[in-house]
């Protein structure tokens, strides 16, 4: 047994705390009842989790003290802030929050044993209250108070006999939720967020080890699923049917302008959580920012208003529902086929929906979840599904998706496409009159006779292998290395366009995006009709952010 919480038993936690919300990741996203969290809980939170280990990974783990900020303190706050970061979903960021109050509790603190570990749980209850505007009992908060209330009332300064008693004080709350949100008991499901934090305060207990003669607790209350699939509703994190949009994003703004954010966005719409990382001494902070609402954008603009918001990530409802649902809909006919795509921008979106794809929203600085990709499989209600990342970064998450379809029913295979300009080349020789594995390969083939490259902006100084490059420079990329570095956008994109075709090629295609220069789409066909004649050129108005243009040669 361990007596003291100190930073290396924090990077135990986290590690095991990950290690186990992603063994209990797929029960706890099943828990799909309304208005509580819901189906997409154990996913948000293995993504809140392990942002939070990456940023623990990449401390450095020395006894230097800032201030007054130990080691622990700052592991913690280290912890904390890498989990607000990364935060998703309305349980991603309350758990965010609570991992702060423990941070800020123990900041001073060298080490942690019982007494001082039970209040710094209190706190964090405390902290996970203020960030919600309108709190519910019966969810995640009333397993965390709960929690903090056991601690306390065990009196002791034995660290594994604290940790233990707030671990059993939330699973005898999250037993009991179902008496407080009539409909968990309706669905016969304890309150999902409360589940994932009563796995992670277990995760502790394991670390620390229980106390003399107690064994680790076991099976959790209530674990099954719904007694009846129908009462289960649309994948949703909290809050009511009125609003059709989950809007989150991260905030750099000052702290005095974030509540009338918080006003604002109240009018707009509900579950709202915003949460900061509570630095001091800093003209700005970042805040995480989550709402539910039927206007995305005004929930933007009211962010653009308060400071300068990053990272941002929109997600329709009703895009997310699922066929979970016994008896919901007939199973799909052995031979159909379905195609999901991976992109970003409006343009991009609206001509892989005319092909007939479920698009998902994603690419560079904004990676889907498992889930978000399995619930578009889903909707393309076909057996055999092709799914096309359009990143490298989201390749791990398509195989991920693929490997849950099969339990489903499904089968489903990735194409490993890195740039929209591939998915266009692969669905342009799909052939349903092929079998499935056979038509697989042939968009595979085509996918990889595409060169790819894209034009994009630096936003920092970095040593490249074209050389080096300052804030504002103009980038091409080509297959995902930078080639070329410039001053002017139409100038590096008319000799990367150059660099592609020399080496051959037939058929150009150009992807415009949002924050392409009016005339560049026109200057590059001249250029192409100037100097590659027998050259046909594909145009489209892809819309994509960070991406000025992406250009595909085959």
């Amino acid at each position: 047994m361990l007596e003291r919480l100190d930073a290396s038993v924090v990077r135990r936690w986290c590690q095991a705390g990950l290690d186990a919300l992603r063994r209990h990741q797929r029960e706890i996203d099943e828990m799909n009842v309304y208005p509580v969290p819901d189906g997409d809980t154990g996913t948000n939170l293995v993504m809140t989790v392990t942002a939070a280990n990456r940023a623990l990974a990449a401390e450095p783990d020395t006894d230097e003290i800032e201030g007054e900020i130990t080691r622990l303190g700052r592991v913690l706050r280290c912890m904390a802030r890498g989990a607000l970061l990364g935060a998703r979903g309305n349980s991603g960021v309350i758990l965010s929050q609570l991992l702060r109050g423990i941070a800020d509790a123990l900041a001073a603190a060298p080490e942690a044993r019982g007494r001082l570990f039970a209040g710094a749980l209190a706190d964090a209850a405390d902290a996970g209250y203020a960030a919600v505007a309108n709190p519910v009992e019966g969810t995640v908060l009333t397993v965390a108070r709960a929690a903090a209330k056991a601690a306390a009332e065990a009196d002791s300064d034995e660290l594994p006999t604290v940790v233990g008693a707030a671990a059993d004080g939330a699973a005898e709350a999250l037993a009991r939720t179902p008496e407080q949100l009539p409909v968990l008991a309706q669905a016969g499901v304890v309150d999902a967020g409360g589940y994932g934090l009563v796995v992670f305060l277990r995760a502790l207990v394991e670390v620390v080890g229980a106390p003399s003669g107690a064994a680790i607790p076991g099976t959790l209350p209530l674990a099954a699923m719904a007694r009846d699939p129908r009462l289960l509703t649309v994948e949703r994190e909290a809050g009511s049917s009125e609003y059709q949009y989950e809007v989150q994003y991260l905030l750099d703004a000052r702290a005095e302008v974030v509540e009338e954010l918080k006003a604002t966005l109240k009018r707009l719409g509900d579950s709202l959580v915003v949460v900061g990382t509570g630095e001091t001494g800093e003209s700005e902070q970042t805040f995480n920012v989550h709402v539910h609402v039927n206007d995305a954008g005004a929930a933007i603009e009211a962010g653009i208003v308060t400071g300068r918001p990053h990272r941002i990530s929109v997600s329709r409802f009703a895009d997310q529902e699922t066929a979970r649902v016994v008896g919901e809909a007939p199973p799909p006919e052995p031979d159909s086929r379905g195609f999901v795509v991976v992109c970003g921008g409006a343009g991009l979106a609206e001509l892989f929906g005319e092909e007939g794809a479920a698009v998902v929203d994603g690419g560079p600085t904004h990676n889907p979840s498992i889930s978000e990709l399995l619930a578009a499989v889903r909707r393309t209600k076909a057996a055999n599904v092709v799914v096309l990342p359009n990143d490298s970064n989201v390749r791990a998450v398509a195989d991920a998706a693929a490997a849950e379809a099969p339990d489903e029913g499904l089968t489903v295979r990735v194409v490993h496409t890195r740039s929209p300009v591939q998915a266009v080349a692969a669905l342009a020789v799909r052939d349903e009159r092929r079998r499935f594995e056979d038509d697989v390969i042939a968009m595979a083939e085509a996918a990889g006779a595409c060169r790819h490259a894209e034009l994009t902006v630096a936003t920092k100084a970095a040593l490249t292998i074209a050389g080096q490059c300052e804030p504002g420079d103009v980038l091409g990329l080509l297959e995902g290395d930078v080639a070329l570095i410039g001053a002017d956008l139409t100038d590096c994109a008319r000799q990367l366009l150059d660099r592609m075709l020399a080496a051959g090629g037939e058929l150009a295609t150009l992807v415009v995006g949002a924050d392409a220069p009016d005339g560049l789409a026109e200057a590059l066909q001249a250029h192409l009709r100037e100097r590659w004649q027998f050259v046909e050129a594909q145009v489209y108005e892809g819309g994509q952010p960070h991406y000025p243009l992406l250009i595909g040669v085959e």
